[in-house]
């Protein structure tokens, strides 16, 4: 039975003990332990704060983000319409220009062929002249070889003048 009643002087000594210890914890360790823990519950906290403010700003950031996106990829559109309406334009402007060239180059072409075509008729009709020139020349010279013949026509012609 001395394990279940303990003997008042043990009972004592050991109330005596944990007072002595309870005013020494209370004194000196109790408000640094609950320092500690009160600095480190203040930690914590700041901590959640900081992570919840952070998560805001991400969200925030994010959002921000999709918008210039958005804005980046309506002004990728709207260059690339302007690049392909003034690459049309400029094809359009080339075929023009090059409508305009091929005509002035067929105009010039019949210009040439008509101007080479009356040289051509002129050397021709020149020719033809010389041609028909020594043809007669040589009519002229048979047709005349004889003074008999000479005299005939010189009265003809003469007829002729006074007849006019």
């Amino acid at each position: 039975m001395d394990l279940i009643l303990p003997d008042y002087g043990l009972l004592f000594w050991t109330a005596l003990v944990f007072c002595l210890l309870l005013f020494l914890l209370a004194k000196f360790a109790w408000k640094p332990i609950l320092n500690a823990v009160n600095a480190r519950e203040q930690k914590i906290h700041e901590a959640l704060e900081l992570a919840d403010k952070t998560r805001a700003e991400m969200l925030l950031l994010q959002a921000e983000n999709e918008k210039i996106l958005k804005e980046a990829r309506a002004e990728r559109d709207a260059i690339m319409n302007d690049a392909k309406q003034t690459a049309v334009e400029m094809v359009e402007s080339a075929k023009n220009k090059a409508k305009v060239e091929a005509n002035k180059i067929v105009e010039s072409a019949k210009a040439t062929i008509a101007s080479e075509k009356d040289a051509a008729i002129r050397d021709l009709k020149n020719q033809l002249a010389g041609f028909s020139l020594d043809i007669a020349e040589k009519i002229v010279r048979t047709e005349l070889s004889t003074d008999a013949k000479q005299k005939e026509l010189a009265e003809k012609l003469a007829d002729d003048i006074n007849m006019n």
